[in-house]
């Protein structure tokens, strides 16, 4: 009877020791230095931030931006002379992206969609979102859409890809939700926002200029869709000058970090990353164009002579002509602007301008979609001149003898949207994944390829390849969405939007 009451207290006693340890338990086992909650507006600044900066960077060093004829490239860089390379890195760090950003709905602010202090923020987060998810399927066509980015509780290793124009009629969809939540009395990311300081006025502006590029991206392969998104975008209000322009700050005199893209790109690496295209070149000197000097360092060869020539080195040369180069024949990108560490004011990381907009509406105007087409003349000018004055060219007035690349005036219907194709192509210089994209549905300007047959039996690649990743680990879904590709999962492969 002794032995049990002494059992009974060390029990009860140890019952009351762990009474005491579970009160505290959380508390005690929680690091002090650890964050237990994360502020959503950190991970918007991060996605905004790595999204826009990675356009000015080229995969692997210099693929996108040769491919469309800005960069020259060279030997060192396989995929600019067209021979296909995996570039898992292109795909990961997208999918990186949309995770990262995908917190804020699916845990951060889950289930607050009515709450004036998430529902607002839960709207912007998914615009941005919805930007990234475009530029992935544009790249590389159909991708997994529908089944990723659920959150912890969902995740699937092996998603379906969806089809490129299942993904578009749904961002679309999702793009009028997110526009319709956002509220001007609700709180917002303040200084966190890095594209707008959380004016919600200029977010509503850029939601319906995304809709109106998503609209027109499609224009050639459902012509309906574009229609109706298109004219809807152009009936909102929309970026209405370089005020407005969705970009990310930069600061050319602190870490490599935080200096412009194109500007690491040409700190870091081979001397070939830092010659321009001759396309580029002949385009800004023919047209005589006021951003050549701002863009295009003359020849050192011709400067020796004192008689300064501007001249690009051709795409995917052959090894017979690369032995044949001289570089101090060639022009490399001028040093006063976006390639010189000093330059101040710093220049901003542009995820979508005012420009881009313009062009959107004059092409729309020529379709009488939401415009008419006497109208424009007028938004391709207004685009003309938006892209000039950008930072790092900042010219405020057209020199007369680039005035007539302003002018419509006895153009055909095609001829007019190769001028604002080829400007476009010029303004979208530094954002290589745009301009990729936008000379492929396009079409202009009519590049030719360079003469190293590749991987693509000498044609400009229209699309990136899959990850590598995906043939180990999501074989089947992989597999299925490969037949639906023209050519498989090769560079001459083209995306459903891609008809021209």
């Amino acid at each position: 009877m002794k032995s049990i009451k002494i059992k009974s207290l060390v029990m009860i006693g140890a019952l009351f020791v762990a009474q005491g340890c579970t009160e505290d338990f959380e508390k005690i086992n929680t690091p002090p230095t650890t964050l237990s909650t994360i502020d959503p507006g950190l991970i918007l600044s991060k996605a905004q931030k790595d999204a826009a900066f990675s356009e000015g960077y080229e995969y692997p060093n210099n693929q996108f931006g040769s491919w469309i004829q800005h960069w020259a490239g060279g030997v060192l860089i396989s995929s600019s002379r067209y021979i296909q390379q995996t570039d898992d890195n292109l795909w990961n760090d997208h999918y990186a992206l949309i995770r990262n950003i995908s917190q804020i709905r699916t845990q951060l602010l889950k289930g607050r969609e009515n709450d004036p202090k998430a529902r607002t923020k839960l709207a912007i987060a998914r615009i941005v979102e919805i930007s990234i998810w475009q530029r992935l399927t544009d790249l590389f066509g159909d991708v997994p859409f529908s089944e990723t980015a659920l959150g912890v509780d969902a995740v699937n290793n092996q998603p379906k890809f969806d089809t490129q124009d299942a993904i578009y009629k749904k961002l679309i969809q999702d793009l009028d939700a997110a526009l319709s939540q956002i509220t001007p009395t609700d709180d917002s990311y303040g200084a966190a926002d890095y594209y707008f300081k959380g004016n919600l006025t200029q977010w509503k502006k850029y939601g319906n200029s995304l809709k109106l590029r998503l609209g027109m991206r499609i224009r050639y392969a459902d012509a309906a869709l574009a229609q109706k998104t298109v004219t809807e975008a152009m009936g909102q209000p929309l970026l209405e000058s370089n005020t407005d322009n969705a970009a990310v700050p930069t600061f050319n005199d602190a870490t490599n970090a935080n200096v412009h893209p194109v500007l690491n790109h040409w700190l870091a690496g081979s001397p070939d990353l830092k010659y321009l295209a001759a396309p580029l070149v002949a385009q800004l000197v023919n047209s005589k164009d006021p951003r050549l000097a701002r863009l295009v360092q003359p020849t050192v060869n011709s400067v020796k002579a004192g008689t300064p020539a501007y001249k690009g080195i051709g795409v995917a040369l052959t090894d017979e002509l690369l032995k044949t180069i001289i570089k101090d024949d060639y022009s490399t990108a001028s040093q006063t602007t976006f390639f010189n560490k000093a330059y101040s004011p710093a220049i901003a990381c542009l995820a979508m301008s005012y420009s881009d907009v313009c062009f959107y509406k004059a092409e729309a105007a020529l379709e009488n979609w939401g415009a008419t087409p006497d109208q424009a003349e007028k938004f391709y000018q207004d685009g003309v001149r938006a892209a000039l004055a950008q930072n790092p060219y900042n010219i405020t007035t057209v020199p007369a003898d680039f005035q007539k690349e302003l002018s419509f005036t006895g153009l055909s219907k095609d001829e007019k949207l190769e001028k604002i194709g080829t400007q476009k192509w010029i303004q979208l210089f530094g954002r290589s994944y745009e301009a990729f994209i936008e000379w492929r549905r396009m079409g202009y300007p009519a590049l030719k390829a360079g003469p190293n047959l590749g991987s693509t039996n000498g044609q400009i690649p229209r699309r990136a390849i899959y990850s590598s990743r995906e043939t180990l680990l999501n074989k089947t879904n992989y597999d299925e969405a490969v037949k639906r590709l023209a050519n498989g999962n090769s560079y001459t492969s083209k995306v459903w939007w891609d008809k021209k």
